[in-house]
């Protein structure tokens, strides 16, 4: 570990045109530096081309597969996966089948969304999305629980059996910073992932969820709280940046994760990055 709190790497977009051994060489770079995991973000059908709105264009799941079997210990992750676009029972799946393959390295992060013209294009209920996270992560855990049925409106089955169970805990972190995301993170995650929040900010609403945990079904189980920053490059930025880690880790973040910008360079940045801490 690079500091206190884990150092993350959310990779770079990648373009129909990257080379996939590119995205491999960029895992296997960060976890020799030491960074505690790599991200990567979701989008299914944006309304404009990928790239800094929007990420990149691989799948995640599938691409996280991809990485595992070129590294060894870092853990792999979401920043974030987009839930209500996607059929919970098969994310289920898709997950424990990570986690295994990978020895157990997954994070399974998801969000709400916030694109309503990617709901409309795939068909999905945009204002219902938040329910559907809850319900869907609830069924998640059934089926890594083992068992055989389940008792919901929305995804209750009557006899099933799920493979392949996680054999070791796979940890579920919920994204968002708004109210309801934080009531949707204290009442079925293990893990709080934010965004665009300074130090201050972050502490101002990481209280808010402690204090939702506490009120909440899973009181007295631990949260964990992460949240992403940007550095693109640039000595005069790199400072600011790592106070801006410092000051997160003083306002209880567990985990930074950072976006090193386009790929042209990312690696010498997240080397530099990575130095700066060393």
């Amino acid at each position: 570990m690079l500091t206190d709190v884990e150092l993350r790497v959310v990779l770079p977009n990648e373009s129909p045109a990257m080379e996939p051994a590119r995205l491999t060489e960029l895992a296997a770079g960060a976890e020799r530096l030491g960074y505690g995991a790599v991200l990567l973000p979701d989008h299914l059908l944006p309304p404009s081309p990928y790239g800094p709105e929007y990420g990149g264009v691989y799948e995640p799941l599938t691409t996280l597969a991809f990485l595992a079997a070129a590294t060894q210990r870092i853990g792999l992750g979401m920043s974030v996966l987009v839930l209500p676009l996607r059929e919970p029972f098969l994310v289920a799946k898709q997950a424990a089948t990570v986690h295994r393959l990978s020895g157990g390295r997954l994070t399974l992060t998801v969000g709400a969304g916030w694109v309503r013209s990617e709901f409309d294009a795939a068909r999905a209920d945009y204002a219902s999305r938040g329910g559907y996270v809850e319900d869907a992560l609830r069924l998640v855990r059934t089926l890594f629980s083992g068992a055989t049925s389940y008792d919901d409106e929305r995804f209750g089955y009557e006899q099933g059996v799920f493979e392949p169970r996680p054999l070791t805990p796979l940890p579920i972190a919920v994204g968002g910073t708004t109210d309801a995301a934080l009531r949707r993170a204290a009442a079925v995650a293990d893990e709080w992932h934010a965004f665009a929040l300074d130090a201050d900010g972050f502490a101002s609403r990481l209280a808010v969820l402690r204090s939702l945990r506490e009120a909440g079904p899973l009181a007295g189980q631990p949260l964990r709280a992460g949240t992403r920053i940007e550095w693109a490059g640039g000595r005069s930025s790199l400072a600011a940046a790592v106070d801006s880690v410092h000051a997160l880790t003083a306002a209880g973040a567990d985990s930074v994760a950072v976006w090193f910008g386009d790929e042209d360079g990312f690696g010498e940045r997240m080397e530099e990055f990575a130095a700066a801490f060393a």
